[in-house]
């Protein structure tokens, strides 16, 4: 049999598959595929990760058929990785890992659910969506009869835990307590939560920046919750849409919308490669090791990228996030999930039985099973316990 062949042409200071730290239960190697793409088929082939399919990125899931889901979110964020860690010389097999696993944690409902999880988890050890996807790719995700979990390499739960920096240690984002699950994990598998991530890793966490300010340019305006004119005033975009209604004087709305989005990708790709390979320069790593010990982020935008970006958000935050069509889907949804878990808690016989094995971690339990869900489950659950639906 031919040997496998890994990846030609890396960086010094990339990850190398041939050099991975290895998984928590090993296991022989493949003779096809490297280390981290035997951990991104993993990811594509978990429940986790079809479940996305009908979970919130901003708009509910019935909303209409166009908009983002987070699965939707997350083969952009993977398409993005790909084409920043191709260009920087890293593997791409590993960014494209991460960027798909980054929001298998997130529950229904988006950030609105993770907010309501987080009071109702608040009495117990908390809710943390990050924590949470670590959780399911290393306890929930049962799909091995040898252990839980999809047993990823080092490098994939690396870059899933500490894609936005570290975890600890001075140079640590946050100051709060780190999350449960992670400190739990932590006792048996040390993923070094001081120290930053490989560029692999750090490339997925900008992509999903990349990603989701322009796919929600994309959806806001396409739903009329802001209008050109608004768009028009915006940093960044524009000077997008001025360009391409200029360009394309005729062309439909929807046409100029797509067009517009595409420069802004374009532009922001373009930004964080010359600001990355700058950083790189200044840096002059020799090894994978010298980025996680840089002691700063060295994917990132330029300042001039930030300030307008800064901009951008603050009107996404103000005119989608916020905006009251999407509010009122927001109080729903808050209802939904402070009502299940209230049942569910006050009557853990009415969990499913698979979810109420051990009484000493109800609240957990709890937890997992609403985190887990799709909005479209969330909902007929909702409905079969209070609505009048359905009684199984």
């Amino acid at each position: 049999m031919t040997p496998l062949a890994f990846p030609a042409r890396l960086a010094p200071y990339a990850a190398k598959a041939e050099a991975t730290r290895g998984r928590l239960h090993h296991e022989a190697e493949s003779a096809r595929r490297t280390p981290f793409q035997r951990d991104r088929d993993r990811v594509i082939h978990s429940v986790a990760f079809r479940r996305l399919k009908h979970k919130t990125q901003v708009f509910i899931y019935h909303e209409g058929d166009h908009y983002r889901t987070r699965l939707t979110h997350s083969l952009e964020v993977a398409q993005i990785s790909r084409s920043l860690a191709r260009i920087l010389k890293l593997d791409e097999d590993l960014a494209e890992c991460v960027a798909l696993a980054h929001d298998l944690g997130h529950p229904p409902f988006g950030h609105t659910g993770e907010d309501i999880l987080k009071e109702c988890m608040a009495a117990y050890d908390g809710f943390d969506h990050n924590a949470q996807t670590l959780r399911l790719l290393t306890r929930l995700e049962r799909r091995h009869a040898r252990f839980d979990g999809l047993n990823l390499t080092f490098e994939a739960l690396e870059g899933v835990v500490k894609h936005n920096g570290p975890l600890t240690g001075p140079n640590a984002r946050k100051v709060e307590p780190l999350p449960a699950a992670i400190v739990e994990y932590a006792v048996t598998h040390d993923l070094g939560l001081d120290s930053f991530a490989s560029l692999e890793a750090q490339v997925a966490a900008i992509a999903d920046d990349i990603a989701y300010n322009n796919h929600d340019v994309d959806d806001g305006l396409r739903a009329g919750l802001f209008s050109f004119d608004q768009a028009r005033a915006l940093p960044l975009v524009g000077a997008a849409l001025t360009r391409v209604e200029r360009e394309f004087p005729d062309a439909p709305r929807e046409i100029l919308i797509a067009e517009a989005v595409s420069d802004l990708i374009g532009a922001m790709v373009e930004d964080v490669v010359q600001e990355t390979q700058a950083q790189i320069a200044a840096l002059a790593p020799k090894c994978v090791g010298d980025i996680r010990r840089a002691g700063r982020q060295i994917v990132d935008f330029s300042p001039a990228m930030k300030t307008q970006l800064s901009g951008l958000r603050a009107f996404l935050h103000e005119n989608v996030y916020r905006h009251y069509k999407v509010n009122r889907a927001r109080s729903q949804a808050k209802r939904i999930v402070r009502a299940l878990f209230e049942q569910f808690m006050s009557e853990p016989e009415t969990l499913p039985p698979q979810w109420r094995a051990n009484a000493a971690f109800q609240p957990r339990a709890v937890c997992d099973y609403i985190a887990g869900m799709t909005d479209r489950y969330a909902i007929r659950e909702h409905e079969r316990l209070f609505g009048g639906g359905p009684l199984i």
